[in-house]
Order: C-alpha cells, then sequence, then structure tokens
C-alpha cells in the first residue's frame, strides 16, 4: 500500500498543474466550452511554462522519415561481366582469385588450346595468300599496260586480291576474338612463331566475384570461367508493402551506414508476402555495400504538401486531428488531415503557413484547456 501512494508523486503534480491551470480560466469562457470547444482559447506565458509546452516552427512543408524494409544490395546487369572461354582447350593456370580486384587488360586464366593455334594457321596462310594475290595483281597490270594480256586477266586478279583480302580480315577478327593481342596477329600474319597457349584477360576493371574454371579443367568454347564485377554502381531491391505507395524522388537511406539512394522504378508484380520491389540507384557510399547483401533501407513517404510535425503534436475529438497554434491569446485549435506517419514522425496538410509555432508537449493538457474543465477528452 505504502509503494502505491509513494509511485503517484508524478501524476499528482500534473493533475495539480491541470487543475490550478483550469481555475485560472474565466469563468465565461468555460461556459462557452460547455457548449462546445471554440477555435481559440487563451494560455498566459506563465501558464505555458507552469505546464511544460514546448513549440515548433514550421519552416516549409516536408516529407517525413519513412520507414525501414529490407533491402538487397545487387549488381546493374550492365556492371556484371561473365568471362567465358574464347575457344575449346585446357585450363593450364589461373592467375586471380576470388574477392580479387582486376584492372583493365590484367590476365585472368591461362587456356593451352590446339583449337587456338589452328587460328594462328589459319591466319598465316591468308596473311601468305593475300600477299600473293597483291603481287598477281601489280604483275597483271604491269602486263596489261605493256599490251601483252587483256584487260580481262587484270578484273580477274583483282578480284581474287579482294577475296585474299577478305579472308585475312576474317582470319585477324577470328583471332582477335579469340584473346589474341595486336602484336601477336602482327607478328603470325608476318610469318612468325605461333603460341600454344591463350591467356584470357580483363576487359575492365573489377571485382572477382566467383572463379568458375580449375587448373586441368576442359573447357568448350563459351564455358563461363570467371565473374567480374563492377562496383562503381549498385543498386537496392527493397521490399515493400503493397498497400504503401512508393516515391518517385526524394533520398532513401541505409540504417546504420552512410548510404544514399534515389528511386528508379518500382515492380509491377505483388508477391506472396504482398510486398513490391522498389529498385533503388546508389549515389552515395556504394564502396561500403556489397552485392548479394541484406541491408535496412529506410524509404521516405511519397513528397507532397504537408508538414512534418512530432507525433505527440497531434490530438484527436470527435474523429478529427487538431494541432495547436500559438495565437496572441493563446492557442488556435486547427484542423489537419494526417497525410503519412511512421515512427515518431506524422506529416500533416491543412490551414498552416510558414512562420507559425505549433505546440510539441504537453498537448494533452492544452487539449484539456481547449476543452474546458469536464469537457471531452
Amino acid at each position: 500500500m505504502h509503494r502505491f501512494v509513494r509511485a503517484r508523486p508524478v501524476a499528482r503534480a500534473v493533475a495539480c498543474a491541470l487543475i490550478v491551470f483550469a481555475q485560472s480560466i474565466p469563468f465565461h469562457a468555460t461556459l462557452a466550452h460547455a457548449a462546445g470547444p471554440a477555435a481559440e482559447f487563451a494560455v498566459s506565458p506563465t501558464q505555458m511554462q507552469s505546464l511544460g509546452v514546448t513549440l515548433q516552427k514550421l519552416e516549409q512543408p516536408a516529407a517525413i522519415r519513412g520507414m525501414a524494409y529490407p533491402a538487397k544490395v545487387v549488381l546493374p546487369p550492365s556492371e556484371e561481366q561473365l568471362v567465358s572461354a574464347p575457344v575449346d582447350g585446357v585450363v593450364d593456370r589461373l592467375m586471380v582469385s576470388g574477392q580479387e580486384s582486376v584492372k583493365a587488360g590484367q590476365p585472368l586464366v591461362r587456356l593451352v588450346s590446339p583449337e587456338y593455334g589452328d587460328l594462328q594457321l589459319k591466319l598465316m596462310e591468308a596473311a601468305s595468300k593475300s600477299r600473293l594475290s597483291r603481287k598477281t595483281l601489280e604483275r597483271e597490270k604491269q602486263l596489261f599496260g605493256e599490251g601483252i594480256i587483256p584487260e580481262r586477266r587484270v578484273q580477274e586478279a583483282e578480284a581474287a586480291e579482294r577475296a585474299d583480302a577478305a579472308r585475312l580480315r576474317q582470319a585477324e577478327a577470328e583471332l582477335r576474338l579469340a584473346g589474341a593481342d595486336v602484336a601477336l596477329i602482327k607478328r603470325v600474319a608476318g610469318g612468325g612463331r605461333l603460341e600454344d597457349g591463350l591467356m584470357v584477360r580483363a576487359k575492365t576493371a573489377g571485382l572477382v566475384l566467383a572463379v568458375d574454371a580449375k587448373p586441368g579443367q576442359r573447357v568448350k568454347e563459351a564455358d563461363p570461367l570467371v565473374r567480374l564485377a563492377n562496383l562503381r554502381e549498385l543498386w537496392l531491391d527493397i521490399q515493400v508493402p503493397a498497400d504503401r505507395p512508393t516515391p518517385k524522388s526524394g533520398e532513401i537511406t541505409v540504417v546504420g551506414r552512410d548510404v544514399a539512394a534515389t528511386p528508379l522504378s518500382a515492380g509491377a508484380m505483388v508477391s506472396d508476402s504482398q510486398t513490391v520491389t522498389l529498385r533503388a540507384k546508389v549515389i552515395k557510399g556504394a564502396q561500403l555495400l556489397r552485392p548479394g547483401e541484406v541491408v535496412q533501407a529506410q524509404v521516405p513517404f511519397p513528397a507532397s504538401e504537408g508538414w512534418a510535425l512530432p507525433l505527440q503534436a497531434v490530438t484527436r475529438q470527435d474523429d478529427k486531428a487538431y494541432v495547436f497554434v500559438r495565437s496572441a491569446k493563446g492557442f488556435v485549435a486547427t484542423p489537419v488531415t494526417v497525410l503519412s506517419s511512421a515512427g515518431q514522425s506524422v506529416q500533416v496538410s491543412g490551414n498552416l503557413k510558414a512562420g507559425q509555432e505549433v505546440a510539441t508537449a504537453s498537448v494533452i493538457a492544452l487539449k484539456s484547456a481547449w476543452l474546458g474543465k469536464g469537457g471531452g477528452s
């Protein structure tokens, strides 16, 4: 029993303050409230101080910070590269390992391939035949100029030279597609030494996500060898409840990290868990994330012409929402419409203007003063 009596000093103090505040209201104001609360009611600075009323100045309409939802870090398709085997062969040596950063042109895998040798031989033969056709054409033109052969011979030589030059370009393209560099192509076309091994290189800088090949493994053309990712751009796939409007602008943040993103698109399909996928592009702090990681993304509510206030600034009476706006006499109970809420914040619209001050603490005491002694609660 004694414990119960000691636990109530704070409640008694608040009750006393409300009684004193109610007694300070003029008698005619109390009669007016009995008929129905007026929009404006008197509250002196001394009464505000005794009740602990605090005010927030309205600056401009703003969106409130939203709720946090699970999000998966994904790579845009354009930033993921699959390095595959250009020809049939055997993996001779791996030059990189997983989670290793590589530069453009850096060797990844060395293949030993008879097919690669055949491509070099094809280029060598095409280059040799092209040189012969060019010399034949020059000789035919000279003989035609001396009147020894007919013009038809020159035309036939020109056709043969063009065909052999096209075969040479095709052979060069096939070898280039297989991964040969310019120096090797030039050497082989000139009749130089052939290579039995092929070095597969990275086309762009990035991070090695996975190595799919093993030394000694036989691979076919187009078999995956290494997976690379360029982390300069990342996306967040955020699972947002289907009944919540998805924003088209604003800043999405990641809880606990200095990461920001902007909305890109919202999925048209609703999952079995009744969520839609909101895709956002990371514009800050991409280096703090890893593809495949699951994080908590805080999604703001869609921007609208609403005012951001603490949740406790809004009170309800007769199924309507009100805020108390400071006036010269005291306060004005101003009806508002709640647009959205998240956590301890709420976004409202109504007859509010920039520069006005709204009560954000001891709102219950102000509501009692507004309704008058014995009024509704």
